[in-house]
Order: C-alpha cells, then sequence, then structure tokens
C-alpha cells in the first residue's frame, strides 16, 4: 500500500516512512492512496476471529512489506498479553445502551490499544534499523502514559512527553511521571494541550531539528495509531451479531478515535453513524452541527483528555470530503491556523451522512455519571458519561457508547456526582505515593526543543 501526504499527493511513501515519521514534512497527514473496502463474503469470514487475529488480518492491508502477517500476528499476541480481558476489549450493557470497554489495558485507557503495539512495532523495526529513535508526544492525559508504558526500557528509543501543567488529573500524571526509566522524559509545559501540540507540531516542521534528532511521534496524527483504534470497530460490530448498520458515540479530543471509526465505515463495516461527543470544548460540535470551525479559549473540564480546541485530525476528514483535493485541503489547513474556516454547506452535507454531534457541559457530565450509578450500579468515566450524554440528546439509545478510560482516573469528576471513586488496580497503586519526576518549562518551542537537544545529547554519549 502507499500513502501521500493530505497536502501534496505527488510524492508516494511507503508504510515505514509513515509510521516512523509520523507528521508529513509538508505539514500534512498521511493517508493511504487508496482503501481496501470488504465485501459482504470478506466480512463474514472475518466475523469469527479472535481479536488478535482480526487485528493481523486488519492491520496488515496497510503494514505491506514492513512486516510480515505471521511476525505481525506475534507482536500483537505480544502487545496484548498484559491485558485484563483475554479478547482485549469488552461489550457490557447499561440500560439499552451497550458500553465498549477500552480500559483494560496496563494504563487504564484506550490509549494503550494502539500504543501496546506500536512500542513493539519500533522494536522491530530497530532490531533491523541501527538506528535510535525520539519519540516527541504531546499529551492531554492518557496518551502520554499509554506511550510511556509502551517505550519504557526499549533500546534504541527515547520518549519525551508534553503534557499541560496542572491541567490533567493527578492520576493521569502520576501514571506518567513516576516511570524512572532512563529513556522516559517528562515536560510539564506552563499552557494548554493545544500549546503542548503546537510546540510538537513545529518541531516537526523544523527539518533541520527533526532530522538531527531522528525524531518521530505517536500522537493519534500516526496512521499506526489510527489502524489499530479501527479493529475493534469491526470486533464490536461482530461480537453484536447483528445485520443492521450500528451508532457509534464518541467521546473525542482530538477526532483520531472517531476518523478510526470512520476508516471502518470506508472499509465497508456496516455504521450507521459516528456521533462526535464533545465537553464544552465543542469546536467539533459546533463544526459538524452548523460549520463553524474557529477556535475559542480552552476550558479546563472534568473530562481533561477532551479539553482541545484543535483537532489535528480532522484534516483527514477535510481531505477525504474534498474528493481527496491536497491544494483545496492544504488551502483549508491555511484557514484553520489564521481562526478563519467555516464549511462550506455542500461540504457539511458531506460530513452529516456519516457523523452527527453533540456536547455535554459539566453539570450534564455529573448527573450522567450519578444517573448510570443508581440506575446500573456502574462507575463510569467523565468521558464516557460526554459520549453516553451526546447519544441520550440525539435520541440514539441502541447505540455503542465507547469507553474510553477507567474511572479510577478521575477521582475528582465521581467524587463530585456520586461522593465515591474507584480505586486504582493493585497493581499501580505504587504510582499515588511515588515521587514525581518531571521538567516545568514555559510555553516556548526553542525552550523545549534546548531541552530535549541536550537530554538527546547526554543520552547518545551514554550508550
Amino acid at each position: 500500500m502507499k500513502y501521500i501526504s493530505t497536502r501534496n499527493n505527488q510524492i508516494e511513501f511507503e508504510f515505514e516512512d509513515v509510521f516512523i515519521k509520523g507528521l508529513a514534512d509538508d505539514g500534512g497527514l498521511y493517508v493511504p492512496k487508496n482503501i481496501k473496502k470488504f465485501s459482504s463474503q470478506e466480512l463474514l469470514e472475518l466475523k469469527n476471529l479472535s481479536y488478535n487475529q482480526l487485528s493481523t488480518e486488519i492491520i496488515n492491508i496497510f503494514t505491506g512489506n514492513f512486516i510480515s502477517k505471521e511476525k505481525l500476528l506475534f507482536l500483537v499476541s505480544k502487545s496484548y498479553s498484559s491485558f485484563r480481558e483475554k479478547e482485549v476489549i469488552k461489550i457490557s450493557n447499561i440500560s439499552e445502551l451497550r458500553l465498549l470497554e477500552l480500559f483494560h489495558g496496563p494504563t487504564l485507557a484506550f490509549k494503550d490499544i494502539a500504543m501496546q503495539l506500536i512500542g513493539n512495532l519500533y522494536e522491530y523495526y530497530l532490531s533491523k534499523n541501527k538506528k535510535k529513535i525520539n519519540i516527541i508526544v504531546a499529551t492531554s492525559g492518557d496518551t502520554g502514559a499509554a506511550a510511556i508504558d509502551a517505550i519504557k526500557g526499549k533500546s534504541n528509543l527515547n520518549i519525551f512527553i508534553l503534557h499541560p501543567n496542572n491541567k490533567i488529573s493527578s492520576v493521569q500524571r502520576k501514571l506518567m511521571t513516576t516511570v524512572d526509566e532512563e529513556n522516559v522524559f517528562n515536560i510539564a509545559i506552563d499552557g494548554n494541550f493545544d500549546d503542548c501540540q503546537n510546540i510538537v507540531k513545529s518541531m516537526f516542521s523544523d527539518l533541520e531539528f527533526s532530522k538531527s534528532i531522528n525524531m518521530s511521534g505517536v500522537n493519534s496524527i500516526n496512521w499506526a495509531r489510527i489502524i489499530a483504534q479501527t479493529v475493534y470497530y469491526f470486533y464490536a460490530y461482530f461480537k453484536l451479531n447483528t445485520d443492521k448498520p450500528i451508532t457509534f458515540s464518541v467521546p473525542t479530543g482530538n477526532f483520531g478515535d472517531v476518523f478510526a471509526g470512520y476508516l471502518a465505515k470506508k472499509m465497508g463495516l456496516p455504521i450507521n453513524k459516528l456521533i462526535v461527543a464533545t465537553n464544552e470544548n465543542d469546536i467539533l460540535h459546533r463544526a459538524i452541527s452548523n460549520g463553524d470551525y474557529n477556535s475559542k479559549k480552552v476550558k479546563e473540564t472534568l473530562s481533561p483528555s477532551m479539553d482541545i480546541q484543535l483537532a489535528s485530525n480532522f484534516e483527514r476528514l477535510i481531505y477525504y470530503i474534498n474528493n481527496s483535493d491536497t491544494l483545496k485541503t492544504a488551502e483549508i489547513m491555511k484557514k484553520i491556523k489564521q481562526n478563519s474556516y467555516q464549511i462550506e454547506k455542500n461540504d457539511l452535507d458531506i460530513i452529516q451522512k456519516d457523523f452527527l454531534s453533540e456536547s455535554c457541559n459539566e453539570k450534564e457530565t455529573i448527573g450522567i455519571i450519578k444517573k448510570i450509578y443508581e440506575e446500573n450500579d456502574v462507575i463510569i468515566d467523565p468521558h464516557t458519561a460526554v459520549g453516553v450524554g451526546a447519544a441520550s440528546k440525539l435520541s440514539f439509545n441502541d447505540c455503542v457508547v465507547l469507553s474510553t478510560a477507567h474511572p479510577c482516573k478521575f477521582p475528582d469528576a465521581t467524587d463530585a456526582s456520586i461522593n465515591k471513586h474507584e480505586k486504582l488496580p493493585e497493581k499501580l497503586q505504587h504510582v499515588l505515593h511515588k515521587e514525581e519526576n518531571f521538567k516545568l518549562l514555559k510555553n516556548n518551542t526553542e525552550e523545549v526543543k534546548k531541552f530535549i537537544k541536550n537530554k538527546v545529547q547526554s543520552s547518545d554519549r551514554l550508550s
């Protein structure tokens, strides 16, 4: 399979380039030139596969000659061997809704599903290529912990995590900052997640810098993340054993997880609608409901992983709704950077064929957690609550809600709603009392680059 940038279709790339680079040199995102669409018969042949087998079949479509199918199955199985659920994910019922539980990995969030595999793909790549890679990641909470757990202790890999200082939950932070492996570096930025993301994008765009440290990224813009997340949409559909298209409600910040659902639909999976569920940082709800894609000041909420105003993966959707026109996509991205983009009616009509959206404020989120607990004796995290609330507002009472994180990671939200919270699994409780280690830096790209460069050089001298 060949890939191109959303902003330039003149240069083709292999999966290896796409995986290692993460972000295209022109600032665009990688997309496949063509997407395989499964026939009804082919979908039927996938129906009874285990999660590991299904992952291998779907991911293999996109990896080309990067890795053999047999080796891929081995790495998939290795990646998910530590998950608390044998089949990686679990479907549970609350009232008429189904929850797709994606938080059974080592850091209790859906990000583990892609990250554990990515960590092993890096190790596989580096075993063949005697290089050293420095991974730079911006996180709104869960991505950082998942990436660290997947990368810690691996040879020839350093990972630098940028998180917004005092703007994620204490549990999210401690799952990152208490890891004391020598190849892990935590940076707290005096700003919000969008600031962290912009710093990372600036470093990728600085080709001299990014090449000098052999920089790579595992944010949701990395295509490997997208394809790993696409799998659980297929798996959920098969497990529900229905012949009707399914609607999924997806708590959304950076548009990566819901875009994975869109990719599944483009591959032929019978999906009715994808509900984009947002908190008070509702740029995606405004965009999908009325075309308004102008960012506002980020609000701090009880669902911090969604406290985002610039959804990076939205660029991929822009590319597809504009008939894969890379020039038009590049023009639109310039408008977005200038905060002056209004989605045209024709484009909005195309989006609304596949997507619906809703937002939930803080009071509503707290109320949903309380209602679910009182009616079902189940505690859900605030991001899942937003997904439930969005589905309810749109009267999709029988849809599948992606449950993206374990509620123990967000004690402030559950304390505020039901005056109690879930404990961390015993295996992770040590992080609550362990000393934290991170560097606080200003919201300044040059200062962050200097810090990273110094750490990389020190690491190189030690190796």
